[in-house]
């Protein structure tokens, strides 16, 4: 029943179709809390209540579809705690409760989920830190924690999850160094970290991730040069380093990106300069606005923007 015009709450009736393996609800204007009784569901593989207007918190109940696969509630108004039980769900393999209101911690029972190959919880108001238990996660493809307000360094135990394409943790409170041993995520396709409080040098390992298509390292407290490394990521088409204190020569490997898309990368705000001309012109025509140098005159005060959503739903 996706993707209509339904209105008014979800029946908890529903909790009496005990045979049923796959509910879709998502896409409608539903509103109301999500009723316990679905929890009654236990032969439930797919679970997918997106793009409603339901709210409340999750009910605990949900804890008990130990067959449950795929668990979809993004873009609600659903608050509250992700309870616990979650880490019940053993067969897990992608959990979206992206774009909701929830807060508090990300449950460490969540990284018992061994078998999660998507976890998108972006677009929260979820804090404290990254457990480091996330390590246990060997199978994720993708991990979304974007606009939230977590804090703490980014644990060393991600760069064990070399399945990983997407990761996506800009727009919180992170602090510390990026790990140097980011360059073992050679699947990554996606490396955004922007919009933190991320400081220390670029690490020279991030050039071992080939199959990069866009890196977001803008708007933290990266220091010290751009590693010639980056020159390495051929199959770049999207890089923005503005808004750190990077600083010294731009190197000329760089010139090697030409999959850079034009007028999208940004090079502004920070001490960068070049003394290639042919780099100049090439950076000019990948740069937005298609200048860079003439921003890079410190000191340079930053204004928190709104953090765009750099990636789709």
């Amino acid at each position: 029943m996706y993707d209509n015009q339904l209105t008014g709450i979800i029946p908890s009736m529903l909790g009496s179709l005990l045979n049923l393996s796959t509910l879709d609800l998502s896409r409608n204007q539903l509103n109301g809390a999500i009723p316990s009784e679905i929890g009654n569901l236990l032969n439930l593989r797919s679970l997918s209540l997106g793009y409603n207007k339901l709210v409340g918190s999750i009910p605990v109940t949900l804890g008990n579809l130990g067959n449950l696969e795929t668990l979809s509630m993004g873009d609600n108004q659903l608050e509250g705690a992700i309870p616990p039980e979650i880490g019940n769900l053993t067969n897990l393999r992608a959990l979206s409760i992206y774009s909701n209101e929830f807060s508090g911690s990300i449950p460490i029972q969540i990284c018992d989920l061994s078998n999660l190959e998507e976890l998108r919880l972006y677009d929260n108001q979820l804090g404290s830190s990254i457990p480091t238990q996330i390590a246990n996660l060997t199978k994720l493809r993708r991990l979304e924690l974007s606009s939230n307000s977590l804090s703490g360094s980014i644990p060393e135990g991600i760069t064990t999850l070399v399945n990983l394409e997407v990761l996506s943790l800009c727009g919180n409170q992170l602090t510390g160094k990026i790990p140097s041993a980011i360059g073992n995520l050679t699947n990554l396709k996606t490396l955004s970290l922007c919009y933190n409080e991320l400081s220390g040098l670029i690490p020279t390992g991030i050039g071992n991730l080939t199959d990069l298509e866009s890196l977001y390292l803008h708007a933290n407290k990266l220091e010290g040069p751009i590693p010639e490394e980056l020159g390495n990521l051929v199959n770049l088409r999207n890089l923005d380093c503005s808004e750190n204190q990077l600083m010294g020569q731009i190197p000329s490997q760089l010139i090697n990106l030409v999959n850079l898309v034009d007028n999208q990368s940004d090079f502004r705000w920070n001490h960068l300069f070049t003394n290639d001309d042919e780099l100049r012109a090439f950076l000019n025509t990948k740069q937005k606005y298609g200048d860079w140098e003439s921003y890079q005159s410190p000191p340079f005060t930053r204004a928190m923007p709104w953090v765009p959503m750099l990636l789709g739903n």
